[in-house]
């Protein structure tokens, strides 16, 4: 459930149905709507419409307090990072955003994402701070309509990239160097008979 990436609004409608509502049919159907209307364009509207592929995924929330045990429950987090990149990208071209600025925000994601599962699977498990700071995919997804809608999306992916490259470097840079070494140390080498 981790490598979810949930934010605080996504985790709160997992606490309203209490983990009852699995996460793979919630997460589908909020795809394709939310595909439906990257394809019509609301991307690039102007107006309040440009919340509906946020709001739409949020179908996904309720299923992230359940246990991701099935099947085909591991699709989970890759079809929420796809949606969430798309839907960046999108309103970033859409809206004649420079590609360079586009890219340092899907850089920062990316790098967190990537982190995320390296440090899962060395059982380095990321404070529970992080992913709330961090605003989860539901959270960047409400910041970047709100920054469309306010017409001030250069500036606002830009300062949203390095905000969140401030937070996942300082804090992947924190954690690494405090993680105790495994293997032999070179000093220990010599002392072997």
């Amino acid at each position: 459930m981790a490598y979810r990436d949930d934010g605080p609004l996504s985790r709160a409608m997992g606490l309203l149905v209490a983990g009852q509502l699995p996460p793979l049919p919630p997460v589908i159907a909020g795809t394709f709507v939310t595909g439906v209307l990257l394809v019509l364009g609301v991307a690039g509207t102007d107006g309040l419409a440009v919340f509906a592929p946020a709001v739409t995924l949020l179908l996904a929330g309720p299923g992230s307090t359940h246990p991701h045990d099935g099947r085909f429950d591991w699709l989970v987090p890759p079809i929420l990072r796809l949606i969430e990149y798309t839907f960046i990208a999108a309103c970033g071209f859409a809206h004649d955003v420079h590609p360079l600025v586009i890219f340092m925000l899907l850089a920062a994601l990316a790098f967190h994402h990537y982190d995320l599962v390296y440090r899962l699977r060395q059982h380095v498990y990321p404070p529970a701070w992080l992913s709330t700071l961090g605003l989860g995919w539901d959270g960047r997804m409400m910041v970047v309509s709100l920054v469309a809608l306010s017409g001030w999306l250069t500036g606002g992916y830009l300062l949203l990239a390095v905000y969140l490259w401030g937070l996942f470097g300082w804090e992947s840079l924190t954690c690494w160097l405090a993680a105790p070494r495994s293997g032999v140390d070179a000093t220990d080498m010599g002392t072997q008979d």
